[in-house]
């Protein structure tokens, strides 16, 4: 029995977590959830569940869930900093780190310096930070599980392989709603179509995200970390049908893909059981259904921030922290209706330019990089 912290138990990965817990009951139990402002939802998730603990960042529904669980001996704790606080219980196995955005960094962190386990839904921890957080990792012998589908494809190819070097990786992407629209075209695209995503159900970031292909670049940069490859060995491989997650290619020339229908619980379950293959009840591939898979290469110059992404792993120092940041602004903005689709890359690109560059940042540098990167993305806007 492994007992589960989730950070961010109310959004798309969280509750999906949350599905695979309630299937795998003989094998996980649920010890710590959080969330950020959802408390009704966070309420009926600690009723059915009975964690230790849960925490509610926006201090103001700290009151409402307290009422609603004290009686049922459930610890409440309130504030971002709770969460940094509460991956230290020492009856916490794996920390499920499935914030959104820069946020889920300072907790992941904390849980890396406290000895757990983490199962990484939160790719920008290691966009942002990515040679402190796997340095810090190794020295604390905590294991970093991804759950991202991409990478987890990554992890289960080279089960049996660690010994054997990666020549390269191509992570595949379905290429959003989007693909093969030109730029005239994305110009007049609206939230509502941006939304809509062609094969997986994810929470509006990071749909957005994909539908502009930074999430593909923000992945580009946490595989680097992830599996210690050099830049030139990460390709990106557009796949519409998203069933062949990602692959390896070994020096001899061999490949590895992994497949499977999208479903997110699936590398979710494979990261929290891991090294064990649990049964479980997912839909299962059907080869009668796809007579054929088609690739192609992405569209650099319509999909700019892929290429914005690329730059700034190149150009390493906090360049990834940066941009990050200018792209929760950018795609903040957009889901506001205060910038266009096509501007996001423009506001990503400018404040990339802005913000002082730093060769070998600190974890305070980074976090000072991040705030500074958020205020020239808003003051670029005006």
């Amino acid at each position: 029995m492994k007992n589960i912290a989730i950070l961010g138990s109310t959004g798309s990965i969280g509750t999906q977590a949350l599905d695979v817990i309630e299937e795998q009951h003989e094998h996980f139990q649920v010890e710590v959830l959080t969330a950020a402002n959802n408390c009704d939802l966070l309420i009926e998730q600690a009723l059915k569940f009975k964690p230790n603990a849960v925490v509610i960042c926006n201090e103001d529904h700290f009151d409402k869930v307290r009422d609603a669980l004290w009686q049922h001996d459930i610890k409440v704790y309130a504030g971002q900093e709770a969460l940094s606080q509460v991956v230290e219980m020492e009856e916490i196995d794996i920390v499920l780190t499935a914030l959104v955005g820069f946020a889920g960094l300072k907790p992941t962190m904390a849980a890396i310096r406290a000895g757990k386990h983490i199962a990484l839904a939160n790719k920008e921890t290691l966009v942002v930070a990515g040679e402190i957080v796997t340095k810090a990792a190794q020295e604390a012998g905590v294991n970093i599980y991804p759950v991202d589908s991409e990478h987890s494809a990554i992890f289960q190819c080279m089960a049996g392989e660690w010994s054997n070097p990666i020549e390269k990786i191509y992570l595949t992407a379905s290429g959003g709603p989007f693909r093969g629209k030109t730029r005239d075209e994305l110009a007049r695209v609206t939230k509502a179509q941006a939304l809509k995503h062609p094969n997986w159900d994810m929470g509006a970031k990071i749909t957005i995200d994909s539908a502009s292909m930074m999430n593909k670049g923000l992945e580009v940069i946490e595989a680097k970390w992830l599996f210690n490859l050099k830049n030139e060995q990460i390709d990106v491989v557009v796949h519409p049908q998203s069933i062949i997650h990602s692959v390896v290619q070994f020096e001899d020339g061999s490949m590895k893909a992994q497949m499977g229908l999208p479903d997110m619980k699936l590398p979710i379950q494979y990261a929290l059981a891991y090294p064990q293959r649990l049964k479980a009840s997912f839909p299962r591939f059907n080869f009668a259904d796809y007579a054929a898979l088609h690739f192609e290469a992405p569209d650099l110059k319509t999909f700019r921030n892929l290429q914005l992404a690329f730059d700034a792993l190149e150009k390493g120092g906090n360049a990834p922290c940066v941009l990050n940041a200018a792209n929760e602004v950018a795609v903040a903005a957009f889901l506001n209706d205060e910038v266009g689709f096509l501007e996001m890359s423009d506001l990503i690109e400018r404040t990339l330019q802005e913000v002082t560059f730093i060769t070998n940042p600190t974890l305070e540098q980074l976090f000072e990089s991040d705030t500074a990167a958020r205020e020239a993305s808003q003051r670029l806007m005006v």
